[in-house]
């Protein structure tokens, strides 16, 4: 994959730090067509209008609701990509009104289960087969969710048991309202993971990271987690983004350190792309309220340019990952009217997009 400057010229038409997704074909929509939320929007992707309890109030039909009606919407699960990274894929399907959006992605996530022919090529469910959600609770006081696993999740390789806590963490916490899981088996809590014990004496949640890796010379005793958002690609040559949480010495300002980090590119080259170049640097970042106001300088930037999607949403994704805050004003060169290549407005702060890697309905 050849790696282009992002921001060097207004005459290079078609010029990306990531590959287009060629409209018609393949399994994922357009990247560029995503929309971004406004202000007021939560700031865990998932699925618009859902609540943790597994309720959705986003997508009426308007007509009667009969019991029963199934209604479509998306569904934000943790796949195994064809290269190992866990990865967030958005899948379309259609819920009943009685049905509970959690435990549904979970049966999305079971390897070779009733939903493998709705998972697009190149990823693999990690939840061993034959897995079944015996039952679901939300704890909202708490914004804990609890699930209770068949005997048949306890039959996996121990290479893939941290991948599994991870897959189930983030896909859960994505949803609005839970920031913690807790993992039952058979009708009992478990203390640990079944094969390799990883302890479950807390209840998980993203602390746990995702896709980890350590930046050379660190010291896991002596670091600081951050989350990035990088660049890969299908078989079929499509983009999908993947979070990776690296490593890195101890710092006081995490959400600088992230950036710098995501500036400087992943560590797999081979598997994973860059959003931003080196020559991109920080003039400032702050914190305020429920908005991470973000200066980028460029010296190849000219005023007016439309910027890449990719680029844009991934910045707001690593950031509102790295921070409490929901929204994230981006200026460039100190100028704050930018419009990305698929013509959206980021000139008042924006939100994470609604879906990530959202497939084809």
């Amino acid at each position: 994959m050849v790696q282009k400057r992002w921001m060097k010229g207004a005459l290079l038409a078609g010029v990306l730090a990531l590959p287009i997704v060629t409209a018609g074909c393949g399994l994922f929509s357009e990247q560029t067509s995503q929309p971004i939320d406004p202000p007021q929007v939560e700031s865990q992707e998932g699925i618009k209008g859902e609540d943790a309890s597994g309720n959705v109030d986003g997508a009426k039909t308007g007509l009667d609701d009969a019991k029963g009606q199934e209604q479509e919407t998306q569904l934000t699960v943790y796949l195994e990509d064809r290269n190992g990274y866990l990865a967030p894929i958005s899948i379309p399907t259609a819920l009943g009104q009685n049905e509970q959006a959690a435990q549904r992605a979970l049966e999305i996530m079971v390897d070779g289960g009733a939903y493998a022919k709705n998972l697009p090529e190149d990823f693999r469910a990690l939840l061993p087969q034959g897995t079944q959600v015996k039952s679901y609770k939300y704890d909202k006081d708490q914004k804990l969710a609890i699930v209770d696993f068949s005997e048949p999740f306890a039959n996996y390789n121990p290479q893939d048991e941290r991948k599994i806590i991870e897959s189930i963490t983030w896909t859960l916490t994505a949803m609005t309202g839970i920031e913690k899981v807790e993992i039952w088996h058979e009708g009992a809590k478990l203390p640990e993971m079944p094969v390799a014990a990883y302890p479950l004496d807390e209840p998980l949640t993203r602390a746990v990271g995702i896709n980890i890796e350590v930046a050379d010379g660190v010291s896991y005793a002596q670091s600081t987690p951050v989350t990035l958002y990088f660049s890969a690609q299908t078989l079929n040559e499509e983009q999908y983004y993947v979070p990776v949480t690296r490593l890195v010495p101890r710092s006081s300002a995490p959400l600088q350190t992230a950036v710098e980090q995501l500036i400087s590119g992943p560590l797999n080259k081979k598997e994973l792309t860059s959003v931003l170049l080196p020559d991109v640097t920080i003039k400032n970042i702050a914190e305020q309220d429920d908005v991470v106001t973000l200066d980028l300088e460029d010296e190849f930037y000219q005023d007016g340019q439309k910027l890449p999607a990719e680029m844009l949403q991934a910045l707001v994704l690593s950031v509102t990952e790295n921070s409490d805050a929901s929204t994230v004003q981006i200026t460039l060169n100190g100028q704050a009217n930018l419009i990305d290549d698929a013509d959206q407005s980021y000139t008042e702060p924006v939100g994470r997009p609604h879906h990530v890697n959202e497939l084809k309905s």
